[in-house]
């Protein structure tokens, strides 16, 4: 038998859906195949991580992103500790996530570590040091995502590595999307050593300059993506339950489109957003929880 939720949690869990709704589609479509008690729980994690991460995206000085971490890192220690926090409704429901899965404090504190690092770091010099963000700023999530989804404890070094290859896999993809507009910040998320070796400098990048040095770059992170992906397939079927396993798969499969869609495009990601529509998406969503929710899962495609 499930908990009773006090009604002011059930109120917070309602916000924190909402938030998670307006900010992330595909991930709010995949959400949805898990039982309500996970559901909500998800819901909460991730508008914490949302909260983090426009702390340091949204507009604003440098002092004024770094303030609004604070109250961010602030509200992670109302949700394990009580006391005020802003906004109150996610320190409820964080709070209740936090208690019902057991979900390790470390996990949030290395989120926070990586968006601070935003504040400060505009370039990754080795490839060793982006992997790290890429840990902070996805496996941390994926980490947290299997203390909710519940795993076979006899396999339990599997499923942590497993979900920290499965979240650095996301995390490349994000950034092979988004060079453009990250140049549009300043920033680049591209290993340094990695431009060199291919020939590519920081203008090129700032400048949105699409040739072979840059085509060659993106091959060999969509390779190292790829890799990610096929480790975390390890993942799946350690879950507990057909739904946490059509969840997750369907969270790694939408975003493996997309770096399908960056490939087939010859990686200009410059002309526009690479965006599969929102029907391919929903059908192949569709196809990626029946495929997760098989007891024995096998990655097909």
């Amino acid at each position: 038998m499930q908990r009773r939720i006090d009604p002011l949690v059930a109120d917070a869990y309602r916000e924190c859906q909402a938030f998670t709704r307006k900010r992330a589609t595909n991930f709010y479509i995949a959400f949805s195949a898990l039982p309500q008690h996970k559901r909500l729980a998800i819901y909460a994690a991730y508008a914490y991580a949302g909260t983090v991460d426009d702390a340091v995206d949204d507009a604003g000085s440098q002092e004024e992103r770094a303030r609004a971490l604070h109250q961010a890192h602030g509200l992670l220690h109302a949700a394990y500790h009580g006391g005020d926090a802003d906004p109150a409704w996610l320190a409820h429901g964080l709070a209740d996530a936090i208690e019902r899965f057991d979900i390790p404090r470390e996990h949030f504190e290395e989120l926070v570590a990586g968006m601070e690092q935003d504040l400060t770091f505009t370039r990754y010099e080795t490839w060793s040091e982006l992997e790290q963000y890429c840990y902070r700023a996805a496996s941390v999530i994926g980490l947290i995502c299997i203390c909710i989804f519940g795993y076979d404890r006899s396999q339990t070094q599997l499923a942590i590595s497993s979900a920290v290859a499965m979240g650095k896999a996301l995390q490349i993809t994000n950034i092979m999307r988004d060079v453009k507009e990250d140049a549009e910040r300043g920033r680049i998320y591209i290993a340094l050593e990695d431009l060199d070796r291919h020939g590519v400098s920081e203008s090129d990048i700032l400048g949105g300059v699409y040739n072979e040095p840059f085509r060659n770059l993106m091959a060999d992170y969509a390779q190292r993506a790829y890799g990610f992906y096929h480790e975390g397939d390890q993942l799946i079927p350690l879950l507990n339950g057909p739904r946490s396993r059509a969840c997750c798969n369907g969270l790694q499969g939408v975003y493996r489109m997309i770096l399908d869609a960056i490939v087939a495009r010859e990686y200009d990601v410059f002309s526009q957003r690479v965006s599969p529509s929102r029907a391919g998406r929903v059908v192949r969503l569709l196809e990626l929880w029946l495929m997760g929710a098989l007891p024995n899962f096998a990655r097909i495609g």
